[in-house]
């Protein structure tokens, strides 16, 4: 992905939360400058990967596979350094644009349709092999029961939700419009704990056409002598 394209994406990510009325935490606007003047303080945020994640999971193709993302919040596993148990993020569907099949061995998640359009989710258990098991999907919309058979898919509207556990197999996108999405969920290891059907890689490849605007959570500097 092109660095001015990855700062055209968090500028348009901020106005459409501000649209809804999503309010950020301040450190979604610290610039690269104001990033290389904080020290251990912000250590929290470097280390747990809080902040802004733009990826086209690998394809080089964001405009049909990709997502924006920003953590407000989240843990360590076995770090009493950093004891949340819990995640929670932002994520910017745009509509003609698909996240791709793939579950998580650790986490169980809230998906949240906060508002836009509707959200489509589709649906597989994971086999013991980690292929598309035949049989229904057993889940929760917002406290309901529900039952999908395989590869079914869910419609979700604003203020709907659904709890996905681990080895769920799981693909969305927005139709009507781009969707403002909430996820709650355990702890959030996106560097360890994500399956994807296809081979597809988690962040993207930067070309540096333009001067960041915002730093990816990747890419924070470190603090004092410990370097990056």
């Amino acid at each position: 992905m092109k660095r001015s394209e990855i700062n055209a994406l968090i500028r348009n990510a901020m106005r459409f939360c501000a649209r809804h009325k999503f309010a950020l935490p301040p450190f979604a606007f610290w610039t690269p400058a104001e990033w290389a003047k904080k020290g251990h303080e912000a250590d929290e945020i470097r280390d747990c990967m809080l902040g802004w994640d733009v990826t086209d999971m690998g394809t080089g193709l964001f405009k049909t596979c990709g997502l924006v993302l920003f953590t407000l919040r989240n843990g360590r596993y076995n770090n009493r350094r950093y004891p949340k148990s819990y995640c929670e993020k932002m994520l910017v569907q745009a509509e003609g644009q698909y996240t791709p099949m793939h579950f998580h061995w650790l986490k169980s998640e809230d998906i949240i349709n906060r508002g836009g359009g509707t959200l489509v989710i589709q649906l597989y258990n994971a086999s013991k092999s980690e292929g598309l098991a035949r049989g229904d999907v057993r889940v929760s919309t917002d406290g309901v029961a529900r039952r999908v058979r395989a590869g079914g898919t869910l419609c979700l509207k604003p203020g709907e939700s659904i709890t996905l556990t681990h080895h769920v197999y799981h693909k969305f996108w927005a139709e009507g419009g781009p969707v403002l999405l909430g996820e709650v969920s355990a702890v959030n290891d996106d560097r360890n704990d994500n399956r994807f059907y296809d081979p597809l890689g988690r962040f993207p490849k930067i070309e540096e056409d333009e001067p960041a605007q915002f730093l990816l959570c990747t890419e924070y500097p470190r603090a004092g002598k410990r370097g990056r």
